[in-house]
């Protein structure tokens, strides 16, 4: 393996392979993802944990803001990439990492006042209820952060959520070292097991069962960064429980362009705060993209970010169709949009370089993430 000089090498080698457009069926397309391995660590200073916790992000840098930025150059990247992981018991490192691709024959703001509104007209969020859908996939592998952020199962320890919901890209915001997972569970009834009330008029009354967290990943393109910057790019985080959390839980996949989409569409389900104790699930079109952020107007409100945005595709290697998360909910911009302002609800992107961290934050071999 050897370090390519340049970013924009490592942008080709990261190319889709899409179906021919004689097929059918809305695909998940075949990528070559670059490896990111871990090069050095070093201990840091515990953190004071004093930030304060924000369920939103803004921002007033657009999609036109973004695009026309200049490319990050290979070592900015590196940068970014690298990312500090914070422990229950306080302590915390910085990691940096190396990017590679492997060769041929391996193998392996403006607007303050309103940026609390994210209802877009017609509010077309749905209120999920009964244990049967929220106890089944894909509902159940949304799951409630104690900071007041929602993030999605990634695999049997692991959970993927915003950035922000664990630093404010300054410091660590409070809670964050006593962090619990909380999963929506029936409430048991004068001490019987499980009452079986699906037939009833009410809906079943739900409780949260919470899981400790053991170790916390945030890429350094949060910290260094901050929202009006190059850091929302990077607003996710993988959380690793303290046991496993023995539910399906959905796969992530890099982020196919916008067009590609079944329809255009992006799905993803969160607990809105104007609906405590609800997980409220909506789908939209995305209007806008980046190669690091996708921008729709699907209605939410502050608490779901950290969602895992998902879609449905035909996976061809395995003859079946599959859902995976392409992106995170982050949150809320105004966008002044050729002198009239716009609001948008924005996704960071899962890149072929984020999939090969987060998949290397989840596997620990490099040789497990090479499909995207």
């Amino acid at each position: 393996m050897a370090a390519l000089p340049a970013l924009i090498l490592l942008l080709c080698a990261a190319k889709d392979v899409m179906p021919s457009s004689s097929h059918w069926k809305p695909t998940w397309p075949s990528y070559r993802v670059p490896v990111i391995l871990p090069r050095s660590t070093l201990n840091l200073e515990k953190p004071q944990f004093d930030a304060e916790a924000k369920l939103e992000v803004t921002s007033p840098c657009g999609p036109e803001c973004h695009k026309s930025s200049p490319l990050p150059t290979y070592e900015e990247v590196k940068n970014y990439l690298s990312y500090e992981t914070l422990y229950a018991n306080g302590s915390l490192t910085e990691t940096e990492v190396g990017i590679y691709i492997l060769s041929n024959g391996g193998d392996g703001s403006q607007g303050k006042t309103r940026t609390k509104r994210q209802i877009y007209g017609y509010d077309s969020r749905f209120s999920i209820f009964g244990k049967d859908f929220l106890l089944n996939y894909p509902f159940s592998t949304s799951v409630k952060l104690s900071t007041g952020c929602t993030g999605t199962l990634v695999a049997e320890k692991h959970v993927l959520t915003a950035a922000h919901c664990i630093h404010d890209g300054k410091s660590y915001v409070k809670g964050a070292q006593k962090l619990r997972v909380g999963f929506l569970k029936p409430k048991m009834k004068d001490g019987s097991k499980g009452a079986n009330t699906t037939n009833s008029a009410m809906p079943e009354k739900m409780k949260f069962q919470w899981i400790r967290v053991k170790r916390t990943h945030v890429p350094k393109g949060w910290i260094k960064g901050n929202a009006n910057d190059i850091g929302m790019d990077y607003d996710y985080a993988l959380l690793e429980l303290k046991k496993p959390h023995k539910r399906k839980f959905m796969k992530i996949g890099v982020s196919p362009p916008a067009r590609h989409l079944p329809g255009g569409r992006i799905h993803f389900s969160g607990y809105d705060n104007d609906r405590p104790g609800n997980l409220v699930y909506r789908f939209c079109d995305v209007k806008d993209e980046t190669y690091d952020l996708l921008y729709q107007q699907c209605d939410a409100q502050p608490g779901a970010s950290g969602s895992g945005v998902y879609v449905r595709m035909w996976k061809r290697q395995n003859h079946k169709w599959e859902r995976k998360i392409i992106g995170i909910f982050s949150g809320h911009q105004w966008v002044d949009m050729n002198g009239t302002p716009q609001d948008f609800n924005v996704a960071v992107r899962i890149t072929p370089l984020k999939y090969a961290q987060i998949c290397y934050w989840i596997k620990g071999n490099y040789l497990d993430c090479r499909e995207g």
